[in-house]
């Protein structure tokens, strides 16, 4: 049997978002910037995948910039606000951010181009709002904290930290843009912007049965920053390269059929992960789940299993044909443990040993069962033999 649990690296093509997408790759292949019939047939579809979005996300289509996906997304906001200025940029971010977040901000603190504030996490892995509030400053900037954590599924308070941070722009003088990166939240979580007080938003195709290679960024018009590709007034300037057409339709199919069945979607994932975490406590000693077991995304379950290597059980898995991983996809082939659960206040040991289970809309009871069978076996192999 072939299992497949890794559904937050990424999801499988919708077959109804493929048949959307499929006319752009020939019968009308325009480039959406030429003037004529089969440019201008591309341009529209470019322009109903916007409103579409726009819809879902409940902001006006011209705050929306598509790009390759959440990593340039990310690096867009994060570069894109680098200004220069009398004082340098003061940027605040979570200690559990997406690598795409915190590498981008450390190379920028190197570069000398920005001051950095890394906020922890409590043992459950919840940023503290007022932790935020102590570390801004005057020169600060951006504030960027991730929507739901990629590794844990931790949903963190982002709407109260937007609402806070509008109280501070209201006295505040240099204003404060707010971003989330709301990769992992898409067709599972609320993301109306003005709901989330947010300023900023990222979005990755592939998290949500759409293709790889189209992502967004939201911006709240009259926010301006430096491109990060040029070349072209693609985006109005702000990003350019030909667009993506068959990507952004796919996006935008994607999108929308995560909004038609959301709320049965989530209630019938988050059962099967509920299941999946009962049986395996109850069949395995010595597991424990890691993160705040209320505030969660409904598909993401990370566990440890003490005395047994995480690499270790990915692989032994993997021989049964059950695909899960340690973590995010961008660390894959690291031997350092994870960030995010050491932000947490977990040992490095039981990070090491620490699989992330992420299911999707296709997965069974019949699966999980499969899984905890082979599972219960691999543990008990790999604890005779660990050094750990």
């Amino acid at each position: 049997m072939k299992v497949y649990l890794d559904n937050s690296a990424t999801t499988a093509l919708d077959l109804k978002v493929l048949k959307a997408m499929r006319p752009y790759f020939n019968d009308k292949f325009g480039n959406a910037s030429s003037i004529h019939s089969l440019g201008q047939e591309s341009r529209q579809a470019v322009d109903r995948a916007r409103e579409i979005i726009a819809k879902r996300l409940n902001c006006l289509p011209q705050e929306l910039i598509f790009t390759s996906g959440g990593t340039e997304s990310d690096n867009l906001v994060l570069r894109g606000l680098v200004k220069k200025d009398k004082f340098k940029p003061h940027f605040i971010v979570s200690k559990i951010e997406h690598h795409a977040v915190l590498k981008t901000v450390e190379s920028l603190v190197k570069e000398n181009k920005i001051e950095a504030t890394y906020v922890g996490v409590d043992k459950t892995g919840r940023v503290n709002p007022d932790e935020i509030k102590k570390a801004i400053k005057r020169e600060t900037t951006l504030i960027s904290i991730i929507y739901v954590n990629n590794e844990t599924g931790v949903i963190e308070p982002i709407r109260e930290i937007g609402k806070m941070i509008e109280k501070f722009n209201l006295r505040k003088k240099r204003r404060i843009y707010f971003h989330t990166d709301a990769v992992q939240a898409a067709g599972y979580l609320d993301l109306n912007v003005d709901y989330l007080h947010v300023d900023l938003l990222t979005l990755s195709a592939h998290k949500i049965y759409g293709p790889k290679g189209a992502g967004l960024l939201y911006a709240r018009q009259g926010i301006t920053f430096t491109p990060q590709i040029t070349g072209g007034e693609q985006e109005d300037g702000r990003r350019a390269g030909t667009e993506n057409v068959a990507g952004i339709v796919g996006m935008a199919e994607a999108l929308k059929i995560a909004a038609s069945c959301q709320l049965p979607a989530a209630s019938r994932i988050k059962k099967l992960r509920d299941y999946l975490e009962k049986k395996i406590i109850t069949e395995i000693k010595d597991v424990k789940i890691n993160g705040d077991l209320k505030n969660r995304a409904p598909h993401i379950s990370n566990i440890s299993f003490k005395g047994a290597e995480g690499e270790s059980i990915i692989l032994s898995l993997d021989l049964e044909g059950i695909a899960v991983s340690s973590g995010s996809a961008c660390t894959s082939g690291s031997l350092e443990p994870s960030h995010v659960l050491m932000a947490m206040g977990i040992d490095p040991f039981a990070s090491q040993s620490s699989i992330r289970f992420s299911l999707g809309k296709d997965n069974t009871k019949r699966e999980i069962d499969y899984v905890v069978d082979k599972l219960k076996l691999i543990i008990k192999r790999l604890r005779r033999i660990s050094a750990i």
